[in-house]
């Protein structure tokens, strides 16, 4: 561990360029995929089921996804020349891809849906190029607004997650509910009490706890894992490629939210990483964003972005270094060519990640709060918070609210966070900050001085 001055002052046990120990980096790497797995292997499947692609296709996506989500990752995380913001950040497949992919996908079939990634990519990387104009947009009350409501946003699902998944038949059992609660109550002792690695590997350990727990109870599925097979190559453009003007117009405006996203996700990792990301590291990032879904495209997957649920593990581990994601991203490569281990980590039981992930999302709320607290809350200033928040969640709760608007505009402003973040942005260039008062002197009170 370097000792360095700025991480005793930050109060982290590894800074953003702090290497820790290969053990160290293996179970803090895990704990990053166990907090986005779920994300990145779900996106295949909702495609996949909606049209109605076949087993052995459902399951090639979803290994396709593993591989470049960590390909991804240790571009981002570790940079790569002018690529990559070199911060602990996790990328992966992202909801905000699935309603163009569904719609290019039912008429042109998968290799419309590839195409479609592939040259929409190319949007995202020109795009990285003109971060600076878009960073001026994102004052410390922009970007508190932004952390909070990835906070905020993603809560509900955790939520969903802790009474059994969102449809299950169980939902909200006492037994489903016990187990979060023993998952959440043991991360939180281990993280407050805990010293070095203990504290740092709660998430990790509180999740094992409470999967062993899950065993004999019988809530954890072994089928998956018995019949995925060892090894798993993904092929280059397996399944061809079509490009299609429509197809990549159906995709702009999702690349555009995934850019608006990368930004205030980046944004949020240098704030609980105590870290000043200038415009030129957050358009590395935007950068690797881009090339990230092109590689995607080209192993027969969908777009990559980055995850907001793994910015919780930042401070509540106190572990920001970006080897770590590095090591992150290399497991999930292997886990790429081997679906049987893939299918263990996907075994983890919807209580579990439920546990660990109302503590996750609501430290990443608590963070935004925290940006919040610097910023001076005069009339403008509460109003752009208060409509931003309330829209952001409102979309979340409420998403039939925009089901009347057109594809495009639903699309973009399906996301909570996506939609406070643009309505943050507007009113912050549209209200104007008040002029402060002059104090006019009497001539009296001069004399009398």
């Amino acid at each position: 561990m370097n000792n360095s001055k700025t991480t005793d002052k930050i109060n982290l046990l590894y800074g953003v360029d702090d290497n820790p120990t290969i053990l160290e980096k293996i179970l803090f790497g895990i704990q990053h995929i166990f907090a986005a797995f779920g994300g990145i292997i779900v996106v295949p499947l909702v495609i996949s089921s909606a049209l109605g692609f076949d087993s052995k296709t459902s399951t090639a996506l979803i290994s396709a996804s593993i591989l470049s989500a960590g390909i991804a990752t240790i571009i981002q995380a570790r940079g790569v020349g002018p690529v990559g913001s070199k911060v602990a950040c996790i990328m992966g497949t992202d909801f905000t891809f699935v309603s163009p992919s569904i719609t290019v996908g039912s008429v042109l079939g998968l290799p419309g849906i590839i195409g479609a990634t592939i040259l929409g990519s190319f949007f995202e990387v020109i795009l990285s190029y003109f971060i600076k104009p878009l960073m001026k947009l994102f004052p410390p009350l922009v970007t508190g607004t932004v952390v909070c409501l990835i906070g905020l946003t993603l809560l509900p699902v955790s939520i969903d997650w802790a009474a059994g998944g969102s449809g299950a038949i169980d939902y909200g059992s006492i037994k489903n509910i016990v187990i979060s609660m023993l998952v959440l109550t043991g991360t939180l002792l281990l993280n407050h009490y805990g010293k070095g690695m203990l504290s740092g590997a709660s998430i990790l350990i509180g999740m094992l706890i409470g999967y062993i727990a899950c065993i004999p109870l019988g809530l954890v599925d072994f089928t998956a894992v018995k019949e995925a097979s060892w090894i798993s190559l993904p092929k280059i453009l397996e399944y061809g490629v079509a490009f299609d003007l429509k197809a990549v117009i159906a995709f702009v405006p999702a690349y555009f939210v995934a850019s608006i996203g990368t930004v205030g996700c980046l944004k949020a990792i240098g704030e609980v990483s105590q870290v000043d990301l200038k415009e030129k590291r957050v358009g590395a990032g935007v950068l690797a964003d881009g090339i990230g879904s092109m590689i995607a495209g080209f192993v027969g997957a969908f777009p990559n972005t980055t995850f907001s649920q793994n910015v919780g593990l930042i401070p509540l581990t106190k572990v920001a270094s970006r080897y770590v994601a590095v090591m992150a991203g290399i497991i999930l490569v292997i886990l790429g060519f081997l679906p049987k281990l893939a299918a263990i980590v996907n075994s983890i039981p919807q209580p579990v990640l439920g546990g660990v992930g109302i503590v996750m999302f609501g430290t990443v709320a608590a963070a935004g709060i925290k940006t919040l607290s610097k910023v001076k809350i005069n009339e403008r200033n509460l109003l752009i918070i208060a409509t931003s928040i309330g829209l952001g969640l409102g979309v979340t709760f409420r998403p039939e609210f925009i089901s009347q608007l057109p594809e495009g505009l639903k699309m973009i402003f399906s996301s909570g966070i996506s939609t406070g973040t643009i309505v943050a942005l507007i009113l912050n260039v549209v209200l104007k900050e008040d002029k402060p008062e002059i104090e006019v002197i009497d001539e009296s009170d001069l004399e009398a001085a």
